[in-house]
């Protein structure tokens, strides 16, 4: 259980850590420590609405945060002006992880 928050226009089409490009209209996120290609499920525990994610990049960089997700991502469990939510993630498969995309 943690923070999370977004991220979107500004890196919309850059490339994320994993070398995949950020696309703020794809269900991924980011997260410091989990393996690239780890699909989660995130849940809002403030109205347990729930969303599936591909780790694809580092972050979230602010300290207590612990996953960042992509607008859209975030927009399926919440209203993106409440900005930061609790949540818990659960890891759902780690069977197509990777290092790094050239």
């Amino acid at each position: 259980k943690g923070k999370a928050s977004w991220y979107g226009r500004y890196f919309h089409g850059k490339k994320t850590a994993s070398g995949e490009k950020y696309n703020m209209n794809d269900l991924t996120a980011a997260n410091k420590t989990l393996p690239f290609g780890t699909i989660v499920k995130v849940k809002n525990l403030d109205n347990n609405k729930t969303v599936k994610v591909k780790i694809n990049d580092r972050g979230p960089f602010v300290k207590g945060r612990m996953i960042d997700l992509s607008k859209k991502a975030f927009e399926k469990i919440s209203p993106l002006g409440v900005g930061i939510l609790n949540v818990e993630v659960t890891i759902l498969d780690t069977s197509n992880t990777f290092r790094y995309k050239h």
